[in-house]
């Protein structure tokens, strides 16, 4: 039997475009001695997917002819570790293909949610980067301002969530005039600024009246150094990501650092969802806790077929999703 297997058959020097990957057929790899045999049911799609082609990072670089690495929703099919059964559903690093090997020490066991899509958005890396960056970093106190970039995105939809459940005043930055609707009306945010109209500064200081105490920033570039300006002093800027960063040559980064953050004692702090991964189970408690009296929506943006995945990625880079965005790759086990 077959395994299809997507690879990075050319590293891009600028935009991602489809030519990139190549879709290709590999035997069915075997487990060997403690390691397990997965049937990949979800793929997480991760604007990080993109940065991982640009060099090393808190990872190895993505080189031209492997296979595109993911995170995944997995079934197992044949486990030699009495740690795994055949059959136990798992989360684990695999690549964009049909089935994967790996270790068994290096994955995790999930318990059992429906759908299983959920374990991937509010309850998976989406839900815990927003938890975690939100209070571990941002630390936000009831009255408080907190400005998030990439508002509709799988991370910036619940970290406006969350800091309304809190009591916050949340505002987004979104791209489009529809999408900052949807921010609005269906993530319940107070309000959502459209980066793409223009005029950010004029819109950021409608919207903020009172300054931002948080400013939580997934996208860096023109827009992380717009929102500086309005920090309140001693604010927290809690650095995500850099997804207008991402699928360039040519970055382009805040002019107005490091001058702001002196002047207003600010703190911005970068991290990795993984950097909490003891704090997990809080998370998940509150998260199922919000989700149960309607304070968080989830929201999944589901693409089907493996085929599909570099263009779900392509289309993420370029803000085309609502929500957690993933690409079913095989049916939820019955």
């Amino acid at each position: 039997m077959p395994n299809r297997q997507i690879t990075i058959a050319e590293l891009p020097t600028d935009t991602l475009e489809p030519r990139h990957f190549q879709l290709t057929e590999t035997d069915m790899p075997k487990p060997g001695e403690g390691e397990v045999l997965l049937r990949v049911i979800l793929m997480s799609i991760d604007a990080a997917n993109r940065s991982w082609m640009r060099g090393a990072t808190y990872r190895d670089a993505v080189k031209a002819g492997d296979g595109m690495p993911t995170y995944a929703i997995c079934e197992v099919m044949e486990s030699n570790s009495p740690r795994i059964a055949k059959g136990d559903i798992v989360a684990a690093e695999a690549t964009w293909a049909d089935y994967t090997v790996t270790k068994a020490h290096k994955v995790q066991k999930m318990p059992k949610v429906e759908p299983l899509s959920h374990l991937m958005s509010v309850y998976g890396i989406a839900g815990k980067t927003a938890f975690h960056g939100l209070m571990s970093i941002g630390n936000p106190l009831p009255g408080e301002t907190v400005l998030v970039s990439a508002a509709a995105g799988s991370v910036g939809g619940y970290v406006g969530q969350i800091a309304k459940a809190l009591g916050c005043r949340v505002v987004g930055i979104a791209g489009g005039a529809e999408k900052c609707k949807w921010v609005e009306d269906e993530l319940g945010f107070d309000a959502c600024v459209d980066y793409r109209e223009g005029n950010l500064s004029k819109k950021l200081a409608a919207a903020c009246p009172n300054g931002v105490d948080i400013y939580f920033d997934n996208v860096g570039g023109k827009i992380l150094e717009s929102a500086l300006n309005f920090m309140n002093e001693r604010g927290r800027v809690v650095c995500c990501g850099a997804i207008s960063q991402y699928d360039t040559d040519t970055p382009t980064g805040p002019r107005n650092l490091p001058g702001v953050v002196v002047v207003k004692r600010l703190r911005m702090e970068g991290f990795i969802v993984m950097d909490f991964a003891h704090d997990d189970a809080k998370c998940v408690r509150a998260m199922q806790h919000w989700v149960s009296t309607g304070q968080i929506k989830v929201f999944e943006d589901i693409v089907d077929g493996l085929e599909n995945a570099p263009k779900a990625l392509i289309g993420l880079l370029a803000g085309d999703n609502k929500g957690k965005r993933l690409v079913r790759v095989g049916a939820d086990p019955k």
